[in-house]
């Protein structure tokens, strides 16, 4: 049992002194080794610079003068220009860059560390910091990577070398036995010291580097906002396809629909409404592209870096909204008050895009223009609001529903909550209402603000 106890004592000590071998020069280690001389190296022309003002001050006797008083004299002056240049904007992606490889901290908490956040004056100062931390300790880690180890050597050599005694100028004593079993021990202390004191430098920074070159909660909150912000931009370009594009194909699916059941026919009305629908497809297919141009040049634009996507997109409004009606293929009976000039255009094309997505609703439902029961519309315009409303008997029978349909009042919905305003949808009475309330003089909502839900959901045909 004794023996047992003995050799588990043993290998816990080897495994110990492994460990502590791996931290003290493993390869982490010597990474955090290398960026810490690289400070000391990216140092050096700033202390040139302190010596030629220092020299003077400090009684050395040329520019090349070894005293102590020079060295550090330099050193120090040498700091705060450091911490001047360090405040410039470049410097935070570079040191960022340095320290993500080289010091071993997860890429994750640099997350935002060198983008976007360099600008700020907050994230100036903590570069600044960092930089004059990173040069100062890696400094002095660096000369004394260069002077240690020579004389490490030099002790650990001197008890069998005259020469080496006369050089280091040793007294003689170090010839004696005792001195020639301690010295060589005392070199490897001095060399495990360094490499000690080289790793809790490169700790010391690898801790502090997330806090001085990594985000802060408020730089991840701006982040965030900014990300959710693009994708509320997103998604409201992606609504303008919806409505545009899947309102398109809905009047031409029904157009053409229309004139293939006509054209065989020999009636004389029936060649004039072959060719009024073939001139509506026309018609609606010329202004979608027209449309689908201007959003998909909108998300070139903000792929690029040239503009913000988050621009207004130029539109339709409520004034074209009687076009729209006579190219829906549908019968539509329009009931309007007030005046549409008075609508803010941010609220008339909002208005337009919900006028075009409630006859989608109809068109998705109806089979044909026989079938296609009339809609009736109400676009009333007043001092504070405006509301839209459509209506549309419900279908005796399921009929073919047409392509496009799910998404749809959802984005009625998001569209007129992020104008201070709110819409419902559902059948009421035998027909199928949607209404839906504009303020005009309500400033927009952010993105971020917009619900997720809405009194829609969930009543999508």
């Amino acid at each position: 049992m004794r023996h047992r106890l003995a050799a588990a004592a043993a290998r816990h000590g080897v495994s110990a002194l492994c460990g502590a071998l791996a931290a003290l020069l493993g390869r982490r280690a010597r990474l955090r080794w290398v960026h810490l001389v690289l400070g000391g190296a990216l140092l050096m022309p700033y202390w040139l610079l302190a010596a030629v003002f220092v020299g003077p001050l400090s009684g050395a006797e040329g520019f090349l003068d070894s005293s102590v008083a020079l060295q550090f004299g330099a050193y120090a002056a040498a700091l705060p220009l450091v911490a001047v240049t360090a405040l410039a904007p470049v410097a935070r992606p570079l040191s960022v860059a340095l320290a993500r490889p080289l010091c071993g901290v997860p890429p994750e908490r640099f997350v935002d560390g060198a983008a976007g956040l360099a600008r700020t004056r907050a994230a100036r100062l903590r570069t600044s910091a960092w930089c004059t931390l990173h040069f100062g300790v890696g400094a002095l880690i660096s000369g004394a990577s260069l002077a240690l180890p020579p004389f490490a050597v030099s002790v650990m050599i001197a008890p069998f070398s005259g020469s080496v005694r006369d050089w280091l100028g040793a007294p003689g004593f170090l010839a004696q036995p005792a001195v020639r079993v301690l010295a060589p021990l005392a070199g490897v202390a001095m060399l495990l010291a360094l490499a000690a004191w080289s790793a809790a430098a490169g700790a010391l920074l690898a801790r502090v580097a997330p806090r001085l070159l990594g985000p802060t909660p408020e730089d991840r909150l701006a982040s965030a906002e900014r990300r959710a912000a693009e994708l509320a931009e997103r998604n409201r370009l992606a609504r303008e396809l919806h409505d545009s594009v899947g309102h398109a194909l809905s009047a031409v699916t029904l157009q053409a629909g229309a004139a293939r059941r006509v054209l065989g026919s020999d009636a004389p009305g029936d060649v004039e409404f072959v060719r009024e629908a073939l001139a509506a497809i026309e018609d609606t297919a010329r202004r979608t592209v027209g449309e689908l141009d201007c959003v998909l040049g909108l998300l070139r634009h903000g792929e690029d870096g040239g503009a913000d996507p988050a621009g207004d997109l130029t539109g339709p409004g409520l004034d074209a909204v009687d076009g729209l009606l006579a190219r829906s293929g549908v019968r539509v009976s329009l009931t309007s008050g007030g005046d549409p000039a008075a609508v803010p255009p941010a609220v008339s094309r909002e208005a337009y895009r919900i006028v075009q997505e409630g006859l989608s609703n109809v068109l998705r439902h109806a089979g044909g223009p026989a079938e296609a029961a009339p809609a009736a519309l109400s676009v009333l315009v007043g001092d504070e609001k405006l509301v839209i409303t459509m209506e549309n008997p419900l279908p005796g029978r399921p009929g073919p529903v047409r392509p496009g349909g799910g998404r749809g009042l959802r984005g009625v919905a998001e569209r007129a909550s992020l104008l201070g305003g709110h819409a419902e949808a559902g059948p009421r009475q035998g027909v199928w209402r949607l209404s839906a309330m504009l303020p005009l003089r309500r400033p927009l909502r952010s993105p971020l603000r917009s619900p997720l839900g809405s009194p829609l959901e969930g009543h999508e045909r």
